[in-house]
């Protein structure tokens, strides 16, 4: 679960100030988005390599994006893009200076 927590919730909380609609991030809850990854802890595992960087991960069931079922049985379902851009607020990188490491 402190996986999970550092890789979902902390990382939306950390940008909240910058891109509020990181609230609804990282959170599973009625009016948050509906962004979703179902997968078996025991048997997920990393394909891509440098020279595949986007070869897909086996062990991933289901993946929903902002309530669209993007993979289902571990298939990418074809031509479904219901994701949306997350940006920050106008104006507010250009004002501070920021050093992301």
């Amino acid at each position: 679960m402190d996986a999970l927590t550092k890789m979902t919730l902390m990382p939306a909380q950390r940008l909240e100030r910058r891109v509020p609609s990181m609230k609804n991030k990282g959170r599973i809850r009625i009016g948050a988005d509906a962004d979703l990854t179902v997968f078996d802890p025991q048997s997920i595992v990393d394909t891509s390599i440098f020279q595949d960087p986007a070869k897909y991960s086996q062990g991933i069931r289901f993946v929903v994006v902002n309530g669209v079922l993007v993979v289902k049985d571990g298939q990418l379902q074809p031509g479904l893009y219901p994701g949306r851009a997350v940006r920050a607020l106008k104006g507010f990188l250009e004002t501070r200076s920021y050093f992301f490491f």
